[in-house]
């Protein structure tokens, strides 16, 4: 039987975090189902669907302006392609956006994106397969050999600093047989990695009756991984959520990965107090002690916040100080941004942009020096490394992996020559040289690993 022609041809822009690429191959698994195609750049596209991020003030910005982008190279001549934006930037702004943003032919909000196929057939006046879809089933397609897993949506926090409550709602979880049958797709289809994100992973379970928790959860998805050799990572745990029971399975099941990524904000505790989160340097030096007692050669991440209103240079020390004793093996760094309908945007004593920026200078150059230190220490190590893809180095064509201790596109990789393996492959590897968060590995031949 003849292949069908496709309806019109979908270019998918994602900006911001993990969670959005989630959501964009959602919304690309609904169109393709329906009968669209994919398009690799803008001159092959009917349609432009931009996935905006709205975390900050400068992600905003940026969606904005691949948006702009996009209309200016329809002007100059390229096809005739509408643009669709979607995600945090309508949630956001919706009301206010048809009349700023002109050139754009429709917005979708983050919850409503499960209806881009009609959006999409209703901008380009075409008829798609509106049939009822099974929401509760897997909507992903598959592309390279890790895959992120939404486990929840929202956040109940409303931290001083942040949107996202008001642009992704309440906290829910995703139920667990949803995850599960997911992951279990993901592996069927060559993914040998997944990493559960969510805003906000460690209370999973907390809103739903009987006693889920994400330990659970781990240990139930690390079964599904289990006949397939993978892995299971989780990101943006918060202190409070480390508790006895997952710090037992990430030590004990072997397809969970040590690595913790526990963003931390600051150190202070009036800060922490200010921003609307608990701790102080005491507790939280103290969790990271339990954590390497416990879990030994394990990886930490965190994530650091500067200039926070009212932040005193006293307290933007301790923070440095506490990064710098503490050697985490990867560190985000931000200078607080004052965003819209937030607390802190409405505090005071708002610190001056100079002093902040250079408050987040010195400490992106701590955490730079640390960092590039605690990758060159895995020089010597053989390890297992997932094949991500290939490309054209220095030495010619090499292959682009990551290891354990690397979560995918955030990390670094590992760099090896190319050689009889294909994307998708585990292969051991001996780590012979670093650079800055990059690693040049040599794959071990059969026969010579242990």
């Amino acid at each position: 039987m003849a292949e069908q022609t496709p309806i019109a041809s979908v270019l998918f822009v994602t900006l911001g975090c993990a969670k959005n690429e989630v959501d964009t191959d959602r919304m690309r698994a609904l169109l393709l189902k329906a009968g669209f195609s994919e398009a690799a750049d803008p001159e092959e596209a009917d349609v432009a669907i931009v996935n905006t991020c709205s975390f900050l003030a400068s992600a905003t910005e940026e969606s904005v302006e691949a948006t702009l982008e996009l209309a200016e190279g329809r002007a100059e001549g390229v096809r005739e392609c509408p643009i669709v934006m979607c995600g945090c930037v309508p949630s956001r702004y919706g009301d206010e956006l048809p009349e700023q943003l002109p050139e754009v032919a429709a917005f979708v909000r983050s919850e409503d994106e499960d209806g881009i196929v009609g959006v999409v057939a209703d901008v380009l006046g075409v008829q798609a397969d509106l049939a009822p879809v099974d929401f509760s089933g897997t909507l992903r397609t598959i592309d390279g050999a890790s895959s992120f897993v939404k486990i929840s949506e929202g956040c109940d926090r409303f931290c001083a600093f942040c949107a996202i409550p008001y642009i992704r709602g309440r906290y829910h979880s995703r139920p667990a047989d949803q995850i599960c049958a997911e992951v279990a797709d993901l592996m069927e289809g060559g993914v040998r990695e997944v990493v559960l994100i969510g805003q906000d992973t460690g209370i999973w379970g907390s809103d739903f009756e009987g006693d889920q928790t994400l330990a659970k959860l781990l240990r139930q998805v690390a079964e599904v991984v289990r006949p397939y050799d993978g892995w299971v990572r989780v990101l943006y745990l918060q202190p409070e959520g480390m508790t006895d029971e997952l710090i037992a399975t990430i030590r004990d099941v072997d397809e969970v990965l040590p690595y913790i990524d526990i963003p931390i904000q600051h150190c202070s505790e009036r800060v922490l107090a200010s921003m609307g989160r608990s701790g102080s340097t005491e507790q939280l030096r103290e969790l990271f002690a339990r954590l390497r007692r416990e879990i030994p050669g394990m990886v930490l991440r965190t994530t650091g916040m500067c200039g926070f209103p009212g932040e005193t240079d006293e307290e933007a020390d301790e923070l440095y100080d506490f990064i710098q004793e503490e050697e985490f093996d990867y560190t985000s760094v931000f200078a607080y941004s004052q965003e819209d309908g937030t607390k802190a945007a409405r505090m005071e004593d708002q610190v001056d942009e100079g002093v902040k920026l250079e408050r987040t200078q010195r400490l992106m150059d701590l955490v730079e020096q640390l960092g590039f230190s605690a990758t060159a220490n895995h020089v010597g190590e053989r390890v297992r490394v997932i094949i991500d893809g290939a490309e054209e180095g220095e030495d010619g064509p090499e292959l682009i992996g990551h290891a354990w201790f690397q979560a995918p596109d955030c990390d670094g990789a590992v760099h090896i020559a190319a050689g009889e393996v294909s994307v998708g492959d585990i292969v051991t590897v001996d780590l012979v040289d670093s650079f800055c968060y990059e690693l040049v590995g040599e794959i071990v031949k059969e026969g010579e690993a242990e």
